[in-house]
């Protein structure tokens, strides 16, 4: 990720050019060859932060190595070096950054990059839910499935995500705060060094719940919110006082000094109100606004006639950009791919300095820095089913993403690592050139992508067009304009060859 200021320069092929040789593969093999496993690299890198002292020679010469090749990544991308190593304190980060060494030594600089494991595993943990809400994708109610994992079984689930080196875990569900099995599972998570989140519906979020979320290492929560306006939620919801106790949640996790969100799923019934949600966000003093894409699946298959259209979309996520660079200390993010394209063309027209290549992070650029947003945007890729993260359900079953259920494997039966290196479906959610990928021609493809989940739920295809995509001209509604995305000029004319 560049910072503000980088002194890589030249495009996004220099943009490409500079990382590759500041990110020395040659040198990130010789390390792989001394320490032969991702856990190896973090190794090394745990040296390097000065966490410990090397165990043996190998380790000692490893850690040299990736010594040197940090060290020169930071001088080339303008880093100081105590902020490297700080950076690298957190086993998270550390693994994260192993992740991504190992990656260009197996696969090279790719757009967009292929990686050895996800960055994010979201572990629907649960079917078990106190809520009974209209759009719920796992289907979830009051019991638990009866195929749920152990509570051994989970902890064999946790043992091969952190051997295959996934950085960040999330708990979601049904209401990952409902089961018994959450907390010696998400305290495990955390003295493993994963980076620990839950999505909740927020209800069960009483003070002790809160304090003992972040007593055990959870540093993020997410809570459900689908409207500002009580009564809305709690009929979407299906249980009056929900909006309520979920507004104490959220004012529970801030006072035990945990990161917390909001999500919102956008559909015809309150995107009007998306921007009273950013008030909302901002006066409970959350961190985050997540609006997610409406996918039609699980008991939201029946409501597919509330999700946006093209031109709906597009204001929408217009509007949610110029909340986020209204720089009030809330990130405003969407998991809508289409969600970059929009940033690129506001950096290029419209003097902004921000660009969201992810639904979970948001990168500046430098002034003028047009092409190299685009460049980062290709290279982190947009939609990341099966490429940058999948979901683990409640019963072992790995999904390229919790809104697309194709499963591609059981955790216990298959192995964790063998599936994602070898799963055919999660191979053709990375490549984004395949003549049989409906958006290979789109200038925006490595950017973007298209929500394959949505392309799923509609066409019953994964390589299938993502219905509403605002990054096309569409039919003006009346009184607008039919252009809801401008292209950044980097990629006029690009065709299916980029």
């Amino acid at each position: 990720m560049m910072p503000a200021g980088s002194r890589v320069s030249g495009g996004p092929a220099g943009l490409v050019a500079g990382l590759r040789r500041a990110l020395d593969a040659r040198l990130i093999s010789l390390a792989l060859r001394l320490l032969p496993s991702q856990k190896g690299l973090e190794a090394a890198l745990e040296v390097y932060a000065g966490v410990r002292e090397p165990e043996g020679v190998r380790e000692s010469l490893a850690a040299a190595l990736i010594s040197k090749m940090i060290d020169r990544a930071a001088s080339k991308l303008g880093v100081e070096e105590p902020t490297v190593r700080e950076a690298l304190s957190l086993p998270y980060v550390r693994r994260g950054v192993a992740n991504l060494m190992g990656s260009l030594a197996e696969y090279g600089l790719t757009r967009p990059q292929r990686f050895l494991a996800p960055l994010l595993v979201v572990w629907d943990f649960t079917k078990r839910c106190n809520l009974r809400c209209q759009h719920c994708y796992a289907g979830a109610g009051p019991e638990p499935a009866p195929d749920e994992l152990s509570l051994g079984e989970k902890m064999e689930v946790l043992r091969q995500l952190d051997e295959a080196g996934v950085p960040a875990l999330a708990f979601s569900g049904g209401e990952p705060l409902a089961s018994p099995d959450f907390w010696p599972v998400a305290a495990e998570a955390a003295r493993r060094g994963f980076y620990v989140s839950v999505a909740t519906n927020g209800t069960l979020l009483t003070r002790s719940v809160a304090r003992r979320l972040r007593e055990v290492g959870v540093r993020y929560v997410e809570v459900s919110l689908d409207s500002p306006n009580p009564e809305a939620h709690d009929r979407f919801r299906g249980v009056p006082g929900a909006w309520e106790a979920a507004v104490r949640g959220i004012r529970n996790a801030k006072a035990a000094g945990m990161e917390v969100g909001i999500a919102t799923t956008a559909t015809k019934h309150n995107y009007r109100e998306i921007g009273d949600m950013v008030d909302l966000a901002l006066e409970l003093g959350a961190d985050r606004l997540v609006v997610f894409n409406f996918v039609p699946t699980g008991r939201g298959a029946g409501m597919a006639d509330a999700d946006l259209s093209a031109a709906e979309r597009g204001h929408l996520l217009e509007f949610l950009y110029g909340k986020l660079v209204e720089d009030n200390g809330l990130q405003v993010f969407s998991t809508s791919p289409s969600y970059a394209v929009i940033a690129l063309g506001e950096v290029e027209m419209g003097g902004r300095n921000r660009v969201v290549p992810t639904h979970f992070a948001d990168l500046p650029v430098p002034a003028g820095g047009g092409s190299q947003a685009v460049a980062l945007a290709e290279l982190l890729g947009g939609c990341g089913a099966g490429r940058i993260y999948c979901s683990v359900e409640h019963n072992g079953d790995v999904q390229p993403c919790v809104f697309l259920p194709v499963v591609v494997g059981n955790v216990l039966r298959d192995g964790f690592e063998r599936i994602w290196r070898e799963s055919p479906v999660l191979e053709v959610l990375r490549g984004r050139d395949s003549p049989d990928y409906a958006c290979s021609s789109c200038p925006y493809r490595y950017v973007c992508g298209g929500c394959r989940a949505r392309a799923y739920a509609y066409h019953g295809s994964v390589l299938g067009p993502d219905p509403g995509c605002p990054a096309v001209e569409v039919a003006p509604a009346a009184g607008g304009s039919a252009t809801w995305v401008r292209t950044p000029s980097h990629l006029k004319g690009q065709g299916a060859d980029g």
